[in-house]
């Protein structure tokens, strides 16, 4: 496989720091190329989010340099990946939360990250930044650790109701805030033509899926330049229906390895 991706983030129309954080990291290996994908989203409200995900994504691409190597050598499962990734989790939760305690703050993070080896996608989650996989129809991936996701799963809020909630942006789950983070864990099959969205919830409150597959249909994506300036696109839709939420967006598309 060959993916071609493109990144995209904006303040917005309120905040004046940018709590997002995102990363791409692609390499060659005897695996095929493989891609580690990652969306942060810093607590809105809370002191120094900016700090907390850009430190969860740091990490994240120290560990792509520095484990998954030796992850792949041995053999990737779901369980070595799964391992692998809720003990660094927890050493970055105790590390943020430490941080917090000695500066006298509160800081936290969401974090879904996605990883592409050969065939198959692994998917890590804490809080509501969310993952899609775009074909012919789009898929969210993910569910949210989120309160008015709980309340939906009980049958006691609807998905209009949770969309207008007070409590949409309270998380069951971040890193940084409490003594232990449990992330959700998926795992998949992919093949092209295909395309993977990775997104801060900023980005998503103010489009339907319609809307998103609309504009990123995954064959109707070229190179990078064309990736961001769709993504820029729909971030300039969503400021323009007053989100007032940091935005973030990061697309892969997957390609056919004889396709430049």
């Amino acid at each position: 496989m060959k993916f071609v991706s493109g990144i995209c983030s904006d303040t917005g129309n309120v905040k004046k720091v940018n709590q997002d954080a995102a990363l791409v990291r692609q390499a060659e290996t005897d695996n095929g190329r493989v891609l580690l994908a990652v969306v942060c989203d810093g607590m809105g409200g809370l002191q120094k989010g900016e700090l907390a995900s850009s430190t969860v994504v740091r990490r994240m691409s120290d560990w792509f340099e520095e484990s998954l190597p030796s992850l792949l050598y041995s053999g990737l499962t779901p369980a070595s990946i799964k391992e692998s990734w809720t003990s660094l989790l927890d050493r970055i939760n105790d590390e943020i939360s430490v941080f917090g305690d000695n500066q006298g703050i509160h800081l936290g993070t969401t974090i879904t990250a996605l990883l592409l080896v050969k065939d198959a996608y692994y998917i890590c989650n804490v809080g509501d930044s969310r993952i899609y996989q775009l074909t012919e129809e789009i898929r969210q991936l993910t569910r949210d650790q989120s309160y008015v996701q709980q309340e939906m799963d009980m049958g006691r809020m609807t998905k209009e109701e949770a969309l207008r909630s007070s409590k949409r942006n309270v998380l069951l789950q971040c890193i940084g805030v409490g003594e232990r983070v449990i992330p959700d864990y998926y795992i998949g099959e992919f093949a092209p033509p295909s395309a993977f969205l990775l997104c801060s919830d900023g980005f998503r409150h103010m489009l339907s899926g319609e809307e998103i597959l609309n504009e990123l249909y995954p064959e109707d994506l070229a190179g990078e330049d064309d990736i961001e300036m769709k993504l820029r696109k729909l971030i300039d839709v969503v400021k323009n229906r007053r989100e007032d939420d940091n935005i973030t967006a990061v697309l892969v598309k997957v390609l056919q390895e004889d396709v430049c």
